[in-house]
């Protein structure tokens, strides 16, 4: 691995462990494309990622799934791009529906309403149909994700993002599980408030027109990277409305037609 990945993932890892955000690390990626111009900068990004992943993982830290980011078109057309990007997801990133979420455990956080899917077969092949996530998920519950960066100020482009495990932070799901023939995934209206007040709007449609359409290109992505997704995976499948920043002390619930509601309280600063 390039030095200067070595030293971005160093950069994000150390602003994880403390607390502190650090500066982008878009400056070190271009540094290792500039020895290996044939290299893919997404591909920098991800290996950035990728050994920040490990790191935690031989911590002990337990994988449970995978997010998916970008899935708005205005947003892939605000960082140049035309696909999402994915992160990992571990066990203990996961909160309890309504439960206070210490604000320590935050990275500048932002919160946005998604369906989760949670799979009972493994997805193995290159290229996958709609068909085939319809058979391999056992149920979608309500969730709500705590977006998080490491990175000062949000001061992210792309190969930031994707480096800093897709600004993955935390995430709460319902607990209420619902078979994906009672739903309608495009049309399902999503509604989140902020002590009682709308803040956030939208659909399914919102997810790259159906949250299937997101779990597709992910399980073909990840067979394709050589980590297929397995049965007892949870994905979350993308934004339905605008991110919303959130502040210590504040409640935000999700309803999403067909699926019911899920709650992110954030407990005051420490």
């Amino acid at each position: 691995m390039h030095a200067a990945l070595l030293t971005a993932a160093e950069r994000l890892h150390q602003a994880q462990l403390s607390g502190q955000p650090c500066p982008p690390v878009r400056d070190l990626i271009a540094a290792a494309q500039a020895d290996d111009p044939n290299a893919q900068v997404m591909a920098l990004a991800y290996a950035v990622q990728r050994h920040n992943n490990q790191l935690a993982v031989a911590a002990g830290r337990r994988p449970v799934g995978r997010k998916i980011g970008l899935t708005s078109p205005a947003v892939q057309a605000q960082l140049g791009v035309d696909q999402p990007d994915f992160g990992l997801l571990l066990a203990d990133m996961a909160r309890g529906d309504g439960q206070p979420i210490a604000w320590a455990d935050c990275a500048q956080p932002k919160v946005e309403a998604e369906i989760a899917l949670v799979l009972e077969h493994d997805l193995p092949h290159e290229r996958h149909t709609v068909a085939d996530l319809l058979r391999a998920t056992a149920f979608a519950l309500p969730a709500i994700e705590v977006v998080g960066s490491r990175i000062a100020n949000w001061d992210i482009r792309l190969v930031d993002t994707i480096a800093d495990n897709a600004s993955s932070g935390l995430f709460v799901l319902g607990t209420r599980p619902v078979k994906l023939d009672q739903l309608d995934l495009v049309n399902c209206g999503m509604s989140m408030t902020l002590r009682g007040e709308p803040v956030s709007v939208g659909a399914g449609a919102a997810c790259l027109g159906n949250p299937l359409n997101a779990a597709v290109w992910l399980a073909d992505t990840m067979a394709r990277l050589g980590e297929p997704l397995r049965a007892g995976d949870i994905l979350l499948t993308g934004a339905l409305g605008p991110m919303v920043a959130a502040n210590p002390g504040d409640h935000f619930t999700a309803h999403i037609q067909g699926l019911g509601s899920v709650s992110a309280a954030f407990a005051n600063r420490d």
